[in-house]
């Protein structure tokens, strides 16, 4: 809760809980926020800590990346969360082997995990990872609202997405074996 709220509870002005903060004398366990505002957490109420995760499909998009990051710090920021991780990930939605979401799902510290899209978590899935989630007490939330918000559209999408992915998959694996024949044809012909 901020400052002032804390503060108010316990019938002191907030200039006062203020100087108790500047002196290191505030009774409970506060933070500052980049933004300036004071969040305290008293004993009896659980600190919600969050990571934030962003993630891109190809190295070429870097700058994409550190975007999505600057806006979903901003969104902590603005609704006041705690940030006690960011993780940026390059990889595939379809990858379940990515690190750092590994290490975020595997964190019990980390009660709420915020991304910028669905599927910038996983492209299948994402009502199994977050029921997961919240039997656990933990939670996903998805910043942006404008995401499709129908069912059949949304699943007709993801198979689309898979479908493409494994074409694609399939034709650069193709070529990269056509490339790797051709250079040993190319081999054998010198000799």
């Amino acid at each position: 809760m901020k400052l002032s709220v804390w503060a108010k509870t316990k019938g002191v002005s907030y200039r006062s809980a203020w100087n108790m903060y500047k002196s290191d004398k505030l009774p409970v366990r506060s933070e500052q926020l980049p933004n300036g505002t004071i969040l305290v957490f008293p004993d009896d109420e659980p600190v919600q800590t969050a990571a934030i995760y962003a993630r891109v499909n190809s190295g070429d998009q870097k700058k994409d990346l550190d975007r999505q990051l600057l806006r979903l710090v901003d969104y902590a920021i603005e609704h006041q969360i705690l940030i006690s991780d960011k993780v940026k990930e390059i990889g595939s939605g379809m990858n379940g082997q990515r690190k750092g979401l590994l290490r975020l799902l595997a964190n019990k510290n980390i009660n709420t995990i915020i991304v910028e899209h669905r599927d910038r978590l996983t492209r299948f899935g994402f009502s199994y990872l977050e029921a997961s989630l919240k039997a656990s007490g933990r939670k996903i939330i998805v910043v942006d609202e404008n995401e499709v918000q129908d069912d059949i559209v949304r699943d007709l999408h993801e198979v689309i997405v898979s479908m493409c992915a494994r074409l694609y998959g399939k034709r650069s694996a193709k070529n990269k074996a056509d490339k790797a024949i051709g250079a040993i044809q190319l081999d054998i012909n010198d000799d």
